[in-house]
């Protein structure tokens, strides 16, 4: 991987790096404060180099991260997870997160087809709790 020596956009690191799907997402993302660069809230235009720490929300899910390369393209996955070294402790909660989601969802109450009427009041009265 050939990386420029120069920093990159934010907005543009977080697209290479497979964080979102177009950099018009990872741009609404940071002008929406869920990114964080050295604990400071960032711009689109904030500049990232390698040595940053990075601090992501996506999807109500935590990402913390140091920056280790930039990349000078979006290439394929396995070569953007070179660009950076996640926070195992981080990683660990996000995955007991999802854990604990999955379990929320098989104790919910199940019908065949729609849902009935006693079924949504069950439905309803799960979320408020």
């Amino acid at each position: 991987m050939s990386a420029p020596a120069e920093p990159l956009r934010i907005d543009r690191w977080l697209f290479f790096c497979r964080f979102f799907k177009s950099r018009s997402r990872a741009t609404a993302a940071v002008v929406a404060g869920h990114v964080r660069i050295n604990g400071e809230r960032a711009a689109p235009g904030s500049r990232v180099k390698c040595g940053d720490h990075v601090d992501l929300v996506r999807e109500r899910f935590r990402f913390s991260f140091e920056v280790i390369a930039i990349p000078a393209r979006r290439g394929p996955a396995a070569e953007a997870q070179h660009c950076f070294e996640e926070d195992v402790s981080v990683v660990r909660e996000r995955e007991a997160r999802v854990l604990a989601l999955r379990q929320d969802r098989l104790l919910m109450p199940t019908t065949e087809g729609r849902p009935d009427k006693h079924t949504r009041r069950k439905l309803i009265a799960r979320r408020r709790d």
